[in-house]
C-alpha cells in the first residue's frame, strides 16, 4: 500500500511541467477580471476548443463563471512584469490592467495588444475537479502578434524564454 501524495509533493512535481504563460481574461455583467495561469492547453481543432483550469476560490473566478467568456493572451518574453501583476492576489483588477494595453474582443474579453497570440473564447463547458473548475472554451477569434517575440514559459518556478524556431539560411 501506498501513502496518499501530499499538496507539497504534487507541487514540486509539477513544477518541472514547463508551461506557457498565459493571462485570461473576461469582461461583461459580472466585471473586468484576468489572472495568470498556467494550466491551459489544445483540446480539439474541431471545433477549436481550449481548456483553462481555475481555482473556484479565486476572487476572480466568479467573473468568469458569470461572463462566460474568456480572452486568452499568450504572453512573450519581457511580459514578466505583466504576468506577476496578473497572479498577485494584491492588486485590484483595475491594477493589474493598468499593465500593459488592452482592447475589446468580439466577445468582450479584454485582449492584450502585445500578446504573442490572443484567442477570443466562449465557455461552452465546465467539470468539477478538487479545488478547480476546467472550463472547455471555443475559440471564436484569432489574433496573431504583430511582432515575433518569443514565448514566455514557467519551469521549475521561474519565468524562461523559449524561442521561436528560426529559418536556417
Amino acid at each position: 500500500m501506498t501513502a496518499p501524495v501530499s499538496s507539497q509533493a504534487f507541487r514540486a512535481a509539477m513544477s518541472q511541467l514547463g508551461a506557457p504563460v498565459v493571462v485570461v481574461t473576461t469582461d461583461g455583467p459580472e466585471g473586468r477580471h484576468g489572472l495568470t495561469v498556467s494550466a491551459v492547453c489544445s483540446v480539439s481543432d474541431t471545433p477549436p476548443t481550449l481548456l483553462v483550469c481555475l481555482n473556484r476560490a479565486n476572487r476572480s473566478y466568479p467573473a468568469f463563471a458569470g461572463n462566460r467568456v474568456l480572452g486568452f493572451n499568450i504572453l512573450g518574453e519581457g511580459d514578466q512584469a505583466l504576468a506577476t501583476a496578473f497572479a498577485s492576489s494584491r492588486l485590484r483588477s483595475e491594477e493589474r490592467f493598468a499593465h500593459g494595453a488592452w482592447h475589446q474582443a468580439v466577445t468582450g474579453a479584454p485582449l492584450l495588444d502585445r500578446a504573442v497570440v490572443s484567442l477570443d473564447c466562449t465557455v461552452e463547458a465546465v467539470h468539477i475537479s478538487g479545488t478547480h473548475d476546467v472550463l472547455l472554451c471555443h475559440v471564436k477569434a484569432i489574433r496573431q502578434g504583430v511582432e515575433e517575440s518569443d514565448a514566455l514559459t514557467w519551469f521549475d518556478r521561474r519565468f524562461h524564454a523559449l524561442p521561436r524556431a528560426r529559418a536556417v539560411e
